[in-house]
């Protein structure tokens, strides 16, 4: 049984309490880590806010810090990538690349720590300013408090503190619960990398003590957070004037018209909806299909699926695990049941064993069901016929969320009209919904968030711009 103690103004801290972390795919406990009381919170916070008052670093030393722990990132890879299988059940070969995509995260907020800069603004254009000149600097905002969650638990850590510490910030980061290991594993490499005590503290525990702490404690400056719309709710609510950012809930949309190349298409799709068993954010969980090539389409999906080794994420060839405990798995197959009993068809899946969800397809289904308008994350997608595209648009928006979506077509008039109408914060064409990479900027509207993220675009929500005015003639 492997055992982890919180990390605390550079320090290896042992508590009173530990919680279990299970295998998520035999369900065991493997380890246990340290559990913080209201007392390791406060220390952390407090060592985060005189880190940054007192030991502030220039530019070049955090390119240095965050450089030198994407390296690591690659030295380490394999133990941090079966860390990321055990304490997650996310497949091995997906936890592999998690760690490439994290050790460019903190690559890019490294070079980004580099760039930060103002700009000079004409106050001499205005009358009666002729002798003055003024300019902006960029300036850290403080304590940053990061609460990640279990999907990605090394890259979405990374995108919160890789970019807070490009900024000159402090900070205090929670953890998901349920795979918090893998942020006490970055926190040894900012320590092998040189980082000034103080500047990380990784706190574990429930979100119900630890982050409610965190929410009501006024040293905190900014608050990024990602998970469910109602605790971003509850968060903007809480936290008075502080800056957020917040990647909340989805639903994620894909159109695949009747100009498309279907067997693209289905493969596409099929691989996204699927990958770490529907529980990423913008996985695809509605596929708007037009009616002239909804069957074609629907059997080349299932042939794609089909393809898909479903079982033990520890094996290299795995495509879809388990989900992150049995519970959450049993509420999905809820779902789909309540589904069936308001008129659905299970068209292809539907079975699960302990926490291991078949990749499971819906037809007939309808915007009521909790399967097409809640966020499932699940490996569930639902299949829905359309004829006239402008309909069809109108129902995906009609979702509370909008974070990420997809079309597939060969006409560029329907791309470009897609790309003018269809309200979330990034469109896809001829790609799923689920398409990322680290350096764009990454952020929803309506009830998927507030803010973006990507290393560039975070440092500009981390930082706050300050002018400068001299008068020359003093």
């Amino acid at each position: 049984m492997q055992t982890h103690k919180l990390y605390i103004n550079g320090e290896w801290v042992s508590t009173a309490e530990q919680q279990e972390v299970l295998n998520k795919y035999t369900q065991e406990p493997y380890a246990k880590v340290a559990k913080a009381s209201e007392k390791e919170v406060d220390i952390a916070i407090e060592a985060a806010a005189e880190a940054y008052k007192e030991r502030q670093m220039p530019p070049y030393q955090r390119f240095e810090i965050l450089k030198r722990v994407s390296e690591l990132l690659q030295e380490k890879k394999e133990d941090l990538a079966e860390n990321i299988t055990l304490e997650a059940g996310k497949p091995l070969k997906q936890a592999l690349t998690e760690i490439d995509r994290a050790t460019q995260t903190f690559e890019l907020a490294a070079e980004e720590a580099k760039r930060i800069h103002g700009e000079g603004v004409p106050v001499e254009a205005a009358p009666g300013s002729e002798n003055r000149m003024a300019f902006t600097i960029k300036v850290p905002i403080g304590v940053v408090g990061a609460i990640s969650p279990f999907n990605f638990p090394v890259n979405l850590v990374a995108h919160k503190i890789a970019p807070a510490i490009a900024a000159g910030n402090a900070v205090v980061l929670k953890p998901a619960s349920k795979t918090p290991i893998s942020a006490l594993k970055l926190a040894e490499l900012f320590g092998e990398a040189g980082l000034p005590k103080g500047f990380l503290n990784v706190v574990v525990g429930s979100g119900s003590t630890v982050g409610n702490q965190m929410m009501e404690d006024a040293r905190i400056n900014l608050y990024t957070f990602t998970g469910s719309a109602e605790v971003g709710l509850k968060l903007k609510q809480n936290t008075g004037l502080n800056k957020l950012i917040l990647e909340l809930g989805n639903n994620s949309p894909v159109i695949i018209d009747k100009e498309a190349d279907l067997d693209t298409a289905a493969k596409n799709v099929a691989a996204k909806s699927y990958a770490f068993a529907g529980q990423i954010c913008i996985s695809v969980q509605r596929i708007y299909v037009h009616e002239e090539v909804q069957e074609e389409f629907q059997q080349k999906f299932i042939n794609a699926i089909q393809s898909l080794n479903v079982g033990d994420p520890n094996e290299s060839n795995t495509d879809v695990g388990p989900m992150i405990s049995e519970d959450e798995a049993k509420r999905a197959e809820e779902w789909v049941e309540g589904a069936k009993n308001e008129g659905a068809h299970i068209l292809y899946g539907g079975e699960r064993d302990g926490a291991l969800l078949q990749p499971t397809v819906l037809t007939e289904v309808n915007h009521e069901m909790k399967v097409v308008c809640e966020e499932v994350f699940a490996p569930v997608v639902s299949i829905l016929p359309f004829s006239d595209l402008k309909s069809c648009i109108q129902d995906v928006n009609s979702s509370p969320y909008g974070l990420q979506g997809g079309i597939f077509t060969q006409n560029i008039d329907t791309a470009f009209y897609a790309a003018e109408n269809v309200e979330v914060g990034g469109l896809m064409v001829n790609d799923s919904s689920q398409y990322r990479v680290d350096l764009m900027p990454y952020g929803g509207v309506k009830n998927s968030g507030w803010g973006k993220e990507g290393p560039k675009y975070a440092i500009d929500e981390m930082t706050e711009e300050r002018l400068i005015v001299m008068n020359l003639n003093q």
